[in-house]
């Protein structure tokens, strides 16, 4: 299973994240488009890292919300949300060509990345804008047990998915995300790697509530915040390599 981690994310003299120790254990790299996070000299340092490694790239576009790290929902009309992601997508698209790489997917940021996932209409907004856009991408977004109609609607659209699943996170009987509020949501790290294992293994989890629910994860999202969250990635990639 491809490791995906959100890097890219310092701005100006402010440093967010470990992103040169995070590169060489990850598969894949969600790059920040500057309006949540990132500006022009941090996406170039953040592609050249991946050139380096040989890890492949993606957008990861937000709401239009640095002041907030595009954690807060924003009411935006389907032109301008689509108008936002177009944006974005091609500022890092532009400047991965700049560097001889090539975008290969897009992961919304957030909480646009959540309202997605919750709203049916806003995920249609966000898969027609990956559509319209003038070279093939694919988007990423959390495996639930509604990945076969999320794969059918990507499928009329002409786009293909990947389904994504958390190692962090605790699972509700649908596969979405248990909320960070509520005691428990963010795993420990033994519960952490159990979950990992089991997705491995079994292509399952286990929810909040004891259920085995089967997610169809092409991808694992993990996190390099500090250093203990470096040596995890290590140990998680050991685990995907077995």
């Amino acid at each position: 299973m491809k490791l995906n981690c959100d890097l890219g994310e310092s701005f100006g003299m402010w440093k967010m994240g470990l992103d040169e120790q995070v590169m060489p254990h990850i598969d894949m790299a969600n790059i920040a488009c500057g309006f949540h996070a990132g500006d022009a000299d941090v996406m170039a340092s953040t592609l050249s890292l991946a050139k380096k490694h040989k890890v492949t790239i993606g957008a990861h576009p937000s709401y239009p919300d640095k002041q907030g790290f595009g954690r807060r929902s924003m009411a935006m009309s389907e032109k301008e949300l689509t108008n936002c992601l177009h944006y974005q997508i091609a500022a890092i698209d532009g400047m991965a060509t700049v560097h001889g790489l090539t975008l290969e997917y897009v992961k919304p940021h957030g909480a646009l990345y959540n309202d997605m996932m919750r709203e049916e209409h806003t995920l249609n907004i966000v898969m027609q804008a990956v559509a319209r856009y003038p070279k093939p991408l694919k988007l990423m977004i959390l495996a639930t047990n509604e990945a076969t109609k999320h794969k059918a609607l990507a499928s009329e659209l002409g786009i293909e998915l990947i389904l994504e699943a958390f190692a962090d996170r605790q699972y509700t009987d649908e596969g979405k995300l248990v909320s960070r509020a509520l005691a428990g949501s963010v795993l420990e790290k033994p519960a952490l790697l159990k979950q990992v294992k089991q997705l491995i293994e079994h292509g399952t989890v286990t929810t909040r509530s004891g259920q085995q629910l089967t997610l169809q994860a092409d991808s694992l999202c993990v996190h390099g915040d500090n250093e203990a969250g470096i040596a995890l990635i290590q140990e998680i990639n050991a685990l995907c390599q077995v």
